[in-house]
């Protein structure tokens, strides 16, 4: 009976990994909203009309809202060691509990009880109760769409490694070349006071922001811009594309994967990294 109901529990909360296709949905489409509700909350109790008028409310949401997510992070604890990764009754549960998913479900619910405890309302403590926004993330995890970009990413990781070190090496190169451009100039002596100094500024024009709390003002420093955000538009544009190329790359993928049976028996055939046709045994 015990481990019947360790493993019913963990299924409507992992649907991912032995799911009730009833119970799981409804359970995670509440557990959803309820994050999404209390991310709206934390917004809104910083606008102080409503928080004035409201603040009982907003209090005894945000205790039942930890109420529930308590509940759930202890039976997501209790449930774990029925996956194989997790066996063992002491370690099995501390492995889980380190765990990203579930320090995300942790960092949840913390903050009410550090509040707690603490006795005084921090600012900090209350920007990490949208912590519970990245649960979304976690909740999500067993659908298909995040499961795409998820592959995705693991599959350009170097690409996108490599053009991590260019643009730093841009923005290195640029905020060397533009410092000593213009840390002379008596109006942008006090702006362009070092390398580090500039970096903010070589950052803001390579994305194409512009802030104009800093800008060069002589010849050399605006030719060198000219150059750097020229550069800077091809460099920043490449992650973007690397990504593009992924996604065109998996949903092709899926397509074949779709379309590709056996001739004969009509089986799904699975694919390797060559997009060759290999055959599964039941």
């Amino acid at each position: 009976m015990y481990k019947v109901t360790k493993k019913k529990v963990h299924g409507l909360l992992h649907p991912e990994i032995v799911g009730d296709k009833h119970w799981d949905k409804i359970i995670n489409i509440f557990i959803i909203s309820l994050i999404i509700l209390n991310v709206i909350a934390v917004m809104l109790e910083t606008v102080s009309s409503l928080h004035e008028k409201y603040a009982d409310f907003f209090h005894y949401f945000d205790v039942v809202s930890v109420i529930i997510f308590s509940i759930e992070y202890v039976l997501r604890v209790w449930s774990s060691n029925h996956e194989e990764k997790y066996k063992g009754s002491l370690k099995g549960r501390l492995r889980y509990m380190l765990s990203p998913g579930a320090l995300v479900d942790l960092l949840a619910i913390l903050p009410f009880y550090l509040h707690a405890i603490i006795g005084f309302d921090l600012r900090m403590l209350r920007i990490l109760r949208l912590m519970r926004f990245f649960r979304l993330f976690r909740l999500t995890a067993y659908m298909k769409s995040a499961h795409m970009i998820s592959n995705v990413f693991k599959k350009r990781i170097n690409e996108l490694a490599l053009s991590l070190v260019l643009v730093i090496f841009l923005i290195i190169i640029a905020s060397s070349a533009v410092y000593f451009a213009e840390h002379q100039h008596i109006e942008n002596r006090a702006k362009f006071t070092s390398i580090p100094a500039t970096i903010w500024w070589a950052v803001v024009t390579l994305t194409t922001t512009g802030y104009g709390d800093m800008y060069p003002m002589t010849y050399l420093g605006k030719a060198m811009a000219m150059v750097i955000m020229l550069t800077g538009v091809a460099f920043f544009a490449l992650p973007a594309g690397i990504i593009t190329a992924g996604f065109l790359e998996e949903f092709r993928m899926n397509r074949i994967k779709k379309t590709h049976r056996c001739p004969n028996c009509g089986e799904q055939l699975e694919l390797d990294d060559n997009n060759h046709a290999h055959r599964t045994d039941p």
